[in-house]
């Protein structure tokens, strides 16, 4: 489950309206039976004495024969009372009176709306929170903040459909991470593996940070049937991604391209380990150093055979050798011929497995700049054991560059 940011409460923008006794008793607009106690009650309003200032605010509505015009003003300030002492649920019924008053438009009307959405969410009356913002919208409002209300209001009602909806509603509209983050939590919630890991994927896509593609990798990993030997292409990935931290990191990864026939990757990994000063330092210092050493052993013997192994892969009937070397070009910084090696390969057939090929193609062919092509030739990787599922997340990768 990926960490979930609260909604903060500033950011809805509870709009206290409070309507002074004082101003409206200048404007001779309510008479002094309401008006004396609405003063005393604004006076101990600012005292922060809501309990005493309740207490006047009834004096006044008790008074008879009120007009519609003083009932709105004491309704109004018991409401903006009600809500600074915590009241929000009393709260949110005056402010409902005082907007079915018509009596307020324009960006006041939509200010109390947009008031007695966050009131009922303090209230924790979720349905009403969601409703009242949606109302906001529909209205006008433009508040970002209020389209996270609706979605959070429908993820403390675990109703993920709703949340899925609020998410992806709008043209083109850019949903934020912390929607992206409810979306993703209320699937896990309800063990939705599928919905959970369409939610971190747009969430890769759209917010790239490696908590979520450490989430990724390692559902992949862990998912039926993936396959031991791809564990390369999974550091792949992760090395790309910012996963590759720790100096056992480096270390595994450089030791699995040296068995996989690819030192000059090998040398790459190893070199950013020790430029992020992970490798040659601490008590295993000597130990990355032999791995440096033997590193540039193989890179040497490598070079040195290259000549009859490039001769032994073009004769071969299969294209593996062939794909092979040419990966080993790209690796080198020869990324030009390199690939047009390895589609040789590919071209000539008889590969052992075809999606490895494939992937491998196309990460290269991320790594070496045709990124198109590398999109479309990752997008042809079907295989069940999990080539198809490092594909997709390549796909990601490459989407968002």
């Amino acid at each position: 489950m990926i960490g979930l940011n609260t909604l903060r409460t500033g950011a809805l923008a509870v709009a206290l309206l409070l309507v002074p006794a004082a101003a409206a008793l200048a404007q001779n607009t309510v008479r002094p039976e309401v008006g004396k106690p609405l003063q005393a009650a604004d006076s101990l309003f600012k005292a922060k004495k809501y309990r005493e200032a309740l207490a006047k605010v009834a004096e006044a509505d008790a008074a008879s024969g009120k007009t519609p015009y003083e009932t709105y003003v004491i309704t109004r300030t018991r409401g903006s009372i009600a809500a600074a002492a915590g009241d929000h649920a009393a709260a949110a019924r005056d402010f409902e009176a005082v907007i079915a008053t018509n009596r307020n438009t324009g960006a006041e009307q939509l200010k109390l709306i947009q008031a007695v959405a966050g009131l009922h969410y303090h209230a924790k009356d979720y349905a009403k929170s969601a409703s009242w913002a949606a109302r906001y919208q529909k209205e006008g409002g433009t508040d970002p903040a209020m389209q996270t209300l609706v979605v959070q209001s429908h993820f403390l009602m675990n109703d993920c459909g709703a949340v899925a909806k609020a998410v992806g509603t709008g043209n083109g509209r850019r949903p934020s991470e912390q929607e992206l983050q409810m979306l993703a939590n209320c699937y896990n919630k309800q063990k939705d593996s599928t919905g959970y890991v369409a939610a971190i994927e747009r969430l890769v896509t759209l917010y790239p940070k490696k908590e979520y593609w450490t989430d990724l990798l390692n559902r992949v990993q862990k998912k039926a049937g993936f396959s031991d030997r791809l564990s390369l292409d999974v550091f792949r990935l992760k090395l790309a991604t910012g996963n590759v931290t720790t100096a056992g990191d480096y270390l595994e990864m450089a030791q699995l391209a040296i068995q996989a026939g690819f030192p000059a990757e090998a040398k790459a990994v190893v070199d950013k380990g020790y430029e992020a000063k992970v490798l040659g330092n601490g008590k295993d210092a000597e130990r990355h150093q032999r791995l440096r050493d033997l590193v540039a052993k193989r890179l040497a013997e490598a070079a040195q055979a290259r000549a009859q192994a490039e001769k032994d892969a073009m004769a071969d009937k299969a294209g593996d050798a062939l794909v092979a070397i040419g990966y080993s070009y790209v690796s080198e910084g020869a990324p030009q011929k390199g690939l047009a090696i390895m589609e040789q390969g590919i071209k000539k057939g008889g590969l052992k497995r075809p999606d490895d090929a494939k992937l491998l193609l196309g990460i290269a062919q991320l790594q070496g700049g045709a990124k198109s092509r590398g999109l479309q030739t990752l997008q042809g990787v079907h295989g069940k054991d999990g080539t198809a599922d490092l594909a997709r997340l390549w796909i990601l990768l490459g989407q968002r560059g």
